[in-house]
């Protein structure tokens, strides 16, 4: 390999509410030599996923938060360059857990070989990968979509929100997605056929959503927070579902919200109307990867689920991306193409 220098994107600073681009630094360090059972991984395209805000701050969670002066968590899609693991061999493509940067070492255990008879090998990432995998477990397992149910899911021109409606509506259920915007609105309703979209930008979203509900809802998929759920949470029927995957519209909360406290009416419909709240991550439904990988494959074959991909060239541009993706500025799934997929 000729010489050439590794990229890094590092957490140089801890956000206080919203992250701006002086919480992150780009340095260049050596490619490190792969010792014996490592491999060395060219990285192709890195994920970039709503978690992440989570994990630059400090405290408790479901996962250690990136230390500052460390490079930036994320997940990609590499080639392998050199391999001193026998199960691994140059040119392999695979899923790794490299964080941000071009080249990054491996003992193997953690990687993942990429099927390119599936599909584009971006799809690891999306469709076929974590947010896939979020959406086909936390609504099977929590959800249990009943045919002629009424789902509502917000974010539904994401990654994980997309992907939620339409495997809602193979199982037969009426699907309502909410978006940001008129584009996103009719992509969700016409290419992924969604029931109706609504966009929680336009005004009276509560009464616009209880008349495309007009059987209430039984299964809300829950990502976002904020308005979106005061909007939902009047119309649950008895015994509704509420998966928790993610509230991103409180990710940059340095302080509980100002006004009445609520937690007594939620707790009021919870008990009402039988409600049933289960927060999930992805790696709680781990021992059902090979049920998703195959039942995915087969609706991405069959042309019963489509999928959009969010694509910026350059690792340099990831926490600008990053940013606009906390912001619901990405239309599909985001990923920064960090180098071409094979060497040239």
């Amino acid at each position: 390999m000729a010489a050439v220098n590794n990229r890094q994107i590092l957490l140089a600073s801890r956000p206080r509410g919203e992250p701006t681009l002086d919480n992150f630094r780009l340095v260049e360090a050596q490619v490190a030599e792969p010792g014996p059972q490592q491999v060395l991984l060219r990285t192709v395209y890195l994920s970039l996923d709503p978690y992440m805000r989570g994990r630059m701050n400090a405290g408790d969670s479901y996962a250690k938060p990136v230390e500052v002066g460390q490079v930036m968590e994320g997940r990609s899609v590499c080639e392998v360059v050199k391999s001193n693991v026998p199960s691994y061999k140059t040119g392999d493509i695979v899923l790794a857990e490299t964080g941000w940067q071009t080249f990054s070492l491996s003992d193997g255990t953690q990687l993942q070989k990429v099927d390119a008879a599936l599909g584009p090998i971006s799809y690891a990432l999306g469709v076929l990968g974590m947010p896939g995998l979020t959406a086909y477990t936390g609504l099977l397992n929590i959800g249990k979509p009943q045919a002629g149910e009424t789902l509502v899911v917000a974010a539904a021109s994401g990654a994980v929100g997309s992907l939620v409606g339409q495997i809602a509506k193979i199982k037969g259920c009426r699907t309502i997605g909410i978006a940001g915007g008129e584009k996103k609105c009719r992509f969700v309703s016409g290419e992924l056929g969604f029931d109706a979209c609504l966009d929680h930008r336009q005004p009276d979203l509560a009464k616009r959503l209880q008349a495309a509900c007009p059987n209430g809802i039984d299964i809300y998929f829950e990502s976002v927070g904020g308005a979106v759920f005061d909007s939902v949470l009047p119309l649950c029927n008895n015994f509704a579902r509420i998966p928790v995957c993610g509230l991103i519209a409180h990710y940059n909360a340095t302080e509980l919200p100002a006004g009445p406290n609520r937690v007594p009416l939620v707790m009021q419909n919870i008990l009402v109307k039988r409600l049933t709240f289960r927060g999930f991550i992805v790696s709680d439904f781990a021992s059902q990867l090979s049920d998703f990988m195959a039942d995915m494959s087969a609706w991405l074959r069959e042309g019963r689920v489509k999928y959009r991909e969010d694509i910026t060239d350059g690792l340099e541009n990831a926490p600008r991306e990053l940013l606009g993706l906390l912001k619901g500025e990405n239309f599909g799934k985001k990923i920064v193409r960090v180098g071409p997929e094979h060497r040239v």
